[in-house]
C-alpha cells in the first residue's frame, strides 16, 4: 500500500507559479516568491564533464566540502553522455588526468565504464552529487557571486558557497552572473560545428582495419553516394565488438538556442542511422552493422569564452607561451573544423601557422567581472584560434584540477581566487 501524503500546497510548499500574462505584448510577469536554500558548501562546481569532475576532486582532496551540480544523469559530459570515446592531449599530463588514463585503460575508453569510474572517484572523495539539475540563475552581492539558482524536479532551488567553479562548457554560470564573454570567430558569432557520436557493433575486425583510414573510408562512402556532413569520417575500436563512429557535422548552430540544438540533434541522429543503413546494404563487411547507441547530448565544440584576468591568444600559442603560473601545458594543434560545409574539414590559423606547445596561465581561469568565480574547460578566457587548441578534454582535466584546488584554498582562507598566488595553490 502506498502511504498517504499531503500535497505540496497542504504542506506549505508553493510549487505553482503565479503572475500576470500580457498576451498582447507577448510576455509573462512572474510574481516574486521565496526560494528554498537547499545547501551550502565550501565549493560549488557547476557542470560534471571532464573539467567539472577534476574540479570537484581537486577541491575535495584539498579538504573542501564540495557539491557538484550536473544537468545530465551521469558524470563525464562529452566523455559519457556525448560518447566521445577518445581523450585528446591527455598523455602529457600528470595528476588527475594521469589517474583517469590508467583507470580508463588509455586514451580510448568505454563510456559506460567511465561513468562508474567517475562516480566511484567522486563519491569516495566525499563530493555531493546532484544530477538532473540545470543552472538557471546567479545572484551577486556587489561583485561577489553568492548564490546559484537551479531548476529540477525538486523545483526552483538556491545554493550558496564560498567559492564557485563554472565547468558548464558553455559558461552558463558565468553568463548568469553577469560576466562578459565572446562567442565564435568574429562579430557574426559563427562557431565551430557540432557533432553527434554513436556506438556501433557488427563490424568485423578486418573491415575496421581497412576503413580506419579516414580518407579511404570517405572515398568508399562517396562511391556509395553517401555524402557525410563531416568529411573526415572516423571509426574507432573501443573494445570487443563495440566501435564508435563520427560522420556528422551540424553547421551554424548556436549552443544557446535550444530550438536550434534540438533541430541539429534530430538531423544528426537521422544522418547517422541513414549512413549505417546504407553501409549495411553495401555489404563489404558491413552486412551486420547496427547502431548500439547515439549520444544523449550532441557534441558542442564552442560556446562562450568568459572574460578572465588573462586571455590566452593566438600569439601565445604560436610562440609557445611559458608562464610560472601555468596550470597545464597544451600540446594540441590548432584544430578549427570547417565553419561551413564547403570549407576544408580542418584548418589552421588564418595565416596557416602551426601552434607550439604552450602554457595556460592560472589567471585565464579567474573571472574578470565577478569575484569568487573560477572557470575550467573550454569556457576559459581566450580567443577563437587559441580556443580551437586548448578546448580538448585532455586540457580540461588539469584546468579543472587547478580551479578546484584554488577554490578550496580560497574557501579555507577566506580570500578570493584572484588574491591567491599560484605557488600557494600548488603548495596546498
Amino acid at each position: 500500500m502506498i502511504p498517504f501524503q499531503k500535497s505540496p500546497l497542504e504542506s506549505g510548499v508553493t510549487l505553482r507559479t503565479s503572475g500576470t500574462l500580457n498576451a498582447q505584448e507577448g510576455f509573462f510577469s512572474e510574481n516574486a516568491r521565496e526560494i528554498q536554500v537547499s545547501g551550502h558548501s565550501d565549493v560549488l562546481v557547476c557542470g560534471g564533464g571532464p573539467a567539472g569532475i577534476a574540479a570537484a576532486l581537486g577541491a575535495a582532496r584539498a579538504g573542501a566540502n564540495v557539491r557538484l551540480i550536473e544537468l545530465a544523469g551521469c558524470l563525464g559530459g562529452v566523455w559519457t553522455a556525448g560518447l566521445l570515446t577518445c581523450i585528446l592531449d591527455g598523455e602529457n599530463k600528470s595528476g588527475i588526468m594521469q589517474e583517469l588514463l590508467e583507470d580508463f585503460g588509455g586514451h580510448v575508453y568505454d563510456p559506460e565504464q567511465a561513468k562508474q569510474v567517475l562516480e566511484d572517484k567522486l563519491t569516495t572523495a566525499g563530493v555531493e552529487l546532484r544530477y538532473h539539475t540545470m543552472v538557471t540563475g546567479a545572484v551577486c552581492e556587489g561583485r561577489r557571486l553568492k548564490t546559484v539558482l537551479t531548476e529540477s524536479k525538486s523545483g526552483r532551488e538556491a545554493w550558496t558557497a564560498d567559492c564557485f567553479v563554472d565547468c558548464t562548457g558553455d559558461g552558463d554560470l558565468a553568463a548568469q552572473a553577469g560576466c562578459g564573454f565572446e562567442v565564435g570567430k568574429d562579430e557574426s558569432c559563427t562557431c565551430q560545428p557540432m557533432s553527434m557520436m554513436a556506438l556501433l557493433t557488427g563490424l568485423s575486425p578486418e573491415t575496421y582495419q581497412e576503413f580506419k583510414d579516414r580518407k579511404h573510408f570517405l572515398a568508399f562512402m562517396k562511391g556509395l553516394d553517401i555524402e557525410p556532413s563531416y568529411r573526415s569520417p572516423t571509426l574507432r575500436h573501443i573494445r570487443g565488438p563495440i566501435y564508435s563512429i563520427m560522420t556528422n557535422h551540424e553547421y551554424g548552430v548556436s549552443a544557446f538556442d535550444a530550438t536550434a540544438v534540438t533541430e541539429a540533434t534530430v538531423r544528426a541522429r537521422r544522418e547517422i542511422n541513414e549512413i549505417v543503413q546504407a553501409l549495411r546494404k553495401a555489404g563489404h563487411g558491413f552486412e551486420d552493422l547496427m547502431v548500439v547507441a547515439t549520444a544523449e547530448q550532441i557534441g558542442i565544440r564552442e560556446g562562450r569564452r568568459i572574460h578572465g584576468r588573462y586571455a590566452v591568444n593566438r600569439e601565445d600559442i604560436m610562440t609557445g607561451l611559458r608562464r610560472d603560473d601555468a596550470v597545464c601545458r597544451v600540446a594540441y594543434p590548432v584544430d578549427i573544423h570547417g565553419l561551413k560545409k564547403e570549407d576544408p574539414a580542418y584548418s589552421l590559423a588564418d595565416g596557416g601557422e602551426r601552434s607550439k606547445a604552450y602554457d595556460i596561465p592560472y589567471p585565464a581561469l579567474v573571472a574578470a567581472d565577478v569575484d569568487g568565480l573560477l572557470m575550467a574547460g573550454r569556457n576559459i578566457s581566450g580567443d577563437f584560434v587559441a580556443h580551437s587548441s586548448y578546448r580538448v578534454t585532455g586540457n580540461s582535466v588539469p584546468m579543472g584540477e587547478a580551479a578546484g584546488k584554488a577554490a578550496a584554498l580560497a574557501a579555507k582562507t577566506g580570500r578570493l581566487p584572484h588574491e591567491l598566488s599560484w605557488g600557494e595553490i600548488m603548495a596546498g
